[in-house]
């Protein structure tokens, strides 16, 4: 990886040219999603607005690209001994997806209450899933002890230097579309997608602010941004955007994102239910709640006057039929 590296985690931290290394890795194997646009969604949003539209990635989310570029930086060794990951969906089905095509056993382990239709497509690439109660037990810890029994290698959900480059080629084709954006939307859970689109646009596209959306009762980067260190949050309640439910910034993730981000909008369930309305009607994708934050922030007026062409990223579209049922019924 880069030379640059995290003085608070000890682990090299990805640069602009690892995510370059990730385009060329992923060359053939990942889709170069469409950018979408809508003139009826620019009417209620006051401004032009193209999605970027990850649901339509391998296995409906933009974590196939992370993924697929760790595992196939492994040497032949490790893809010996197999992978452990955990993740309550999309990560686990990018992870699961990368290891079928690449031939590595992958343990995943996933929340007892993780979307059937997340918990389907692990199982489908032939993963084996090991539940675990998300209030209770700590993913990590099993994560770690599977690794230690097997020697796997660990593959983090954002929090790698692999993963965070992978997701930055969403920057670089973005950057590359041949369409300048003075804003740029990401969706943020851990902020590895945030932190990869910022390495990629911080090169490509200096001049686009980059800024996040996250759940209202999950706003560790809105807090940490505005304390100018590291916030994480106790006990928060559930949500609907089980993909981006991350109580504090990532270590490796967090000195990227804290210097990239204009700002970051919270944004409640609601709001996520009306975006998916939208995307359906106007866009004709599927999104996920979590998925939907970023546009979610956007149809609501969250952005400050000022931006004229903004990109958005639409990062997942795996969702149980009763919760699109919801938003169709809005």
């Amino acid at each position: 990886m880069g030379k640059a590296v995290n003085k608070e985690s000890q682990m090299d931290a990805p640069i602009y040219e690892d995510v370059l290394t990730a385009a060329n890795r992923l060359e053939g194997y990942a889709v170069k999603t469409p950018l979408l646009h809508a003139a009826e969604i620019d009417a209620i949003a006051g401004a032009e607005i193209h999605f970027k539209a990850e649901c339509l990635q391998h296995v409906g989310a933009f974590k196939y690209r992370g993924a697929r570029n760790r595992l196939a930086a492994m040497n032949e060794a490790e893809r010996a001994r197999g992978v452990v990951a955990f993740s309550s969906g999309n990560h686990a089905q990018g992870v699961a997806r990368a290891a079928k095509e690449l031939g590595i056993d992958a343990i995943i382990v996933m929340p007892s209450d993780a979307p059937a239709i997340k918990v389907a497509g692990v199982e489908r690439d032939g993963a084996t899933i090991i539940s675990y109660d998300r209030m209770t037990e700590s993913r990590e810890e099993i994560a770690a002890q599977i690794a230690r029994r097997d020697g796997r290698t660990v593959v983090p959900s954002y929090d790698d230097p692999y993963i965070i480059a992978g997701q930055g080629t969403v920057g670089l084709e973005i950057a590359r579309s041949g369409l300048d954006f003075d804003a740029l939307i990401t969706c943020i859970g851990g902020g590895g997608l945030c932190a990869g689109i910022s390495l990629a646009m911080g090169a490509e596209s200096p001049d686009t602010h980059i800024f996040g959306a996250e759940p209202v009762d999950y706003n560790d980067h809105q807090l940490s941004l505005h304390a100018g260190e590291r916030i994480g949050l106790k006990n928060p309640p559930p949500t609907l955007c089980d993909a981006i439910m991350t109580p504090i910034p990532g270590k490796i993730t967090w000195p990227i994102n804290s210097k990239s981000l204009t700002d970051v909008f919270d944004v409640s369930d609601a709001d996520c239910l009306y975006a998916m309305k939208l995307a359906k009607q106007y866009l004709d994708v599927t999104l996920e709640p979590g998925g939907a934050a970023a546009m979610a922030a956007v149809v609501t007026g969250r952005l400050p006057k000022g931006y004229e062409r903004i990109a958005v990223i639409l990062s997942g579209g795996n969702v149980d039929p009763e919760i699109m049922a919801r938003a169709l019924d809005l």
